[in-house]
């Protein structure tokens, strides 16, 4: 989760095939018993064995570990169910093999209780203070865990979370969680396709004036939830050929105000799909809102659609890339 409220697959071919793009160590890998040293936030991680039974919490963690074929290697993962249609994504096979563990955060007692040797998950994407559900309280119940990179806290504010870009934080935790499971192979055919897709959509991007602006609406009336310069949605943005209207914000997801959305008047609002609001109800919104009615988004009606998974750290990034580039082609053009 980003807050206390709330891609073709690729098979990849390794020189050991599993059944349905399953955990299988690839050759190269250490064994099981060897530590493994990785870098987690900027602090140096070592895990004494290679996990078996991961829980992770939410849509793009989870299907982090799926897109690396990692299902054989999980005890379950907590998700709300208001994330899409997951009958239809990339990895449908690995919501089908992994069980749904809770449809809230996960909590010690969920990972107890499906015998976790691991927690893959994030701050505010699961791990919180205020519930005890950390690293350290983990690591005190002898479970390692791994913090998603895009997550990290920044120490620029209290919860101010981020720490490199955030395509490059998805590249980080794809090759980290490669070395971890003996799947770099794997990981690094992904990582290598993500690229060449992202970069075949910025050579066809606009330019200079003509990238239109953009805001990101995630929910919010009285002020709006938004991203920063450190969530997914910063490079989606910008490699799709528009600017983050809110890319001076050190911070990945953050609350901002309506006035300075007006001020910085973006030409294209992309909405955030998830939760009991309803992306058309989002819409009717900021159509309405009459301190929005002379932004450019809301006269010329660009308000674009993109689900929650596409929108945070996940392997769909680049295809929410691909399709959020041919949108802002085509204003660009219209304009």
């Amino acid at each position: 989760m980003r807050k206390p409220t709330l891609v073709a697959a690729l098979c990849l071919a390794t020189t050991l095939t599993a059944a349905g793009c399953g955990a299988q160590v690839e050759p190269s890998a250490s064994a099981e018993s060897a530590s493994v040293t990785l870098t987690n936030c900027g602090r140096k991680v070592t895990y004494d064995k290679v996990p078996e039974r991961v829980v992770t919490n939410d849509v793009g963690i989870t299907e982090l570990m799926f897109a690396l074929g990692l299902e054989d290697r999980m005890a379950g993962y907590a998700m709300p169910d208001d994330k899409g249609d997951l009958d239809a994504v990339p990895w449908k096979d690995g919501y089908d093999q992994v069980k749904w563990l809770s449809k809230g955060q996960l909590t010690k007692e969920n990972v107890l209780d499906a015998n976790g040797d691991f927690v893959f998950a994030g701050w505010n994407y699961g791990f919180r203070e205020d519930a005890g559900f950390t690293p350290d309280a983990l690591h005190k119940l002898g479970i390692p865990s791994y913090v998603l990179t895009e997550s990290c806290r920044n120490g620029r504010a209290d919860d101010a979370r981020g720490i490199m870009p955030p395509l490059e934080a998805l590249y980080t935790d794809l090759a980290n969680l490669g070395k971890l499971f003996g799947v770099e192979e794997r990981a690094d055919r992904l990582i290598a396709d993500f690229k060449k897709r992202v970069a075949a959509v910025q050579a066809k991007a606009p330019e200079g004036a003509d990238r239109p602006k953009v805001f990101l609406y995630d929910s919010g009336q009285d002020q709006p939830f938004t991203t920063g310069r450190f969530a997914a949605p910063e490079q989606i943005i910008s490699k799709a050929g528009g600017v983050n209207v809110m890319h001076d914000v050190a911070d990945s997801w953050t609350t901002v105000g309506w006035e300075t959305v007006v001020k910085r008047n973006p030409d294209v609002i992309v909405v955030c799909d998830y939760g009991d609001v309803s992306a058309e109800q989002k819409k009717e919104f900021l159509r309405s809102h009459p301190a929005l009615r002379d932004v450019s988004a809301v006269k010329h009606d660009r308000i674009f659609t993109l689900d929650y998974v596409d929108l945070v750290e996940s392997p769909r990034n680049p295809a929410a890339v691909e399709r959020l580039g041919a949108y802002l082609r085509k204003v660009a053009d219209e304009r």
